[in-house]
């Protein structure tokens, strides 16, 4: 079983602290995680305030059938949203596709609520819209 599974069915469900860990943010920002962070939010979402180098595809895009882009290709996701609704749903649509997948309790919120970095669209600081 892949350590991005929890239990049977849909996608696992992972903390903040988790999903900074496995994308290498936060505390964990030497790199060590291998996993892409996929944030699902709309784009002026994603302008107002997201992690560093988080890639972004909205779940609209996701539900209208929307691939991803090559950087996440074929690696572990942690889908991020605001506050981990949207994200489940995506995780849910990327599992059935085969993709490994998990989604943030707590989403964006909660991110820049644990003191994790948030950026805007233009590099400095942003917030959660």
């Amino acid at each position: 079983m892949s350590i991005f599974r929890r239990g049977r069915g849909g996608p696992g469900r992972v903390t903040v602290r988790e999903a900074a860990a496995r994308t290498g943010h936060g505390d964990a920002a030497d790199g060590g995680g291998d996993a892409v962070l996929l944030d699902v939010r709309e784009p002026h979402e994603w302008r107002a305030g997201h992690a560093p180098r988080a890639v972004h595809v909205p779940l609209s895009s996701l539900a209208a059938g929307a691939g991803l882009p090559d950087v996440a290709q074929a690696r572990p996701l942690v889908v991020i949203c605001r506050s981990g609704n949207r994200s489940l749903q995506a995780a849910d649509i990327l599992a059935a596709r085969g993709s490994e997948a998990v989604d943030v309790v707590g989403g964006m919120k909660g991110w820049a609520a644990a003191g994790l970095p948030v950026v805007d669209a233009r590099g400095g600081n942003g917030v959660v819209a």
